[in-house]
């Protein structure tokens, strides 16, 4: 039976947006707010926030999980989800990807199998911050992190090969859901024209 640890990914620099992501609002709702209840939605036995320095915004009901320095970016943050859970599988979802939906995060979950988890890919790459990952798959991040190689795109064709995730290919209608903001003019009204309501 599959059980779920679910990371809120915050630890990007955002020098593009000019502030943090985490805390720019969406509909009147700040971005960590709108992904944890989509998270919860899941109903995770356990929900952390992965990030860099400790958020002025973390709930108290939220475990948070800071980056060994040097950082690695996100590499860091699915390492150390990965160490600690206690579950068959981690869902990951990065705070500045706010048209998610949790349906769209239950279908991945639904495709996952002991032992083998669902990396979605969006126009031929792979999508690592909206995925699900076995628990199997935290030696396989260890070992990335310990080296010098932190490319994310590079450690999933790995975890492909071994068999420890899937690659699901994201229908072009869908692809909306797993746009992310990465700039001021990105969280506009029109910029996305296909999000969900």
């Amino acid at each position: 039976m599959m059980t779920l640890t679910a990371v809120l990914l915050t630890g990007g620099e955002s020098r593009r947006m000019g502030g943090d992501k985490a805390v720019i609002e969406l509909h009147g709702q700040p971005l960590w707010r709108r992904q944890l209840e989509i998270l919860r939605e899941l109903q995770p036995e356990r929900t952390f926030v992965s990030a860099r320095t400790i958020p002025s915004w973390l709930p108290g009901d939220v475990a948070l999980l800071l980056d060994d320095p040097p950082s690695s970016g996100p590499m860091s943050g699915l390492t150390k989800a990965l160490a600690v859970m206690r579950t068959t599988h981690l869902v990951a979802l990065a705070v500045d990807m706010p048209f998610m939906a949790s349906g769209t995060l239950l279908n991945l979950c639904s495709l996952a199998e002991a032992g083998c988890g669902v990396v979605p890919m969006v126009d031929q790459h792979a999508e690592p911050l909206a995925a699900i990952y076995p628990a199997e798959a935290a030696a396989d991040f260890a070992g990335a992190l310990a080296g010098v190689d932190f490319s994310l795109q590079r450690l999933i064709g790995k975890l492909v090969a071994a068999k420890r995730v899937l690659l699901f290919p994201i229908p072009l209608e869908d692809e909306h859901f797993y746009r992310s903001v990465n700039a001021p003019d990105d969280i506009k009204e029109g910029r996305f024209p296909n999000r969900p309501p």
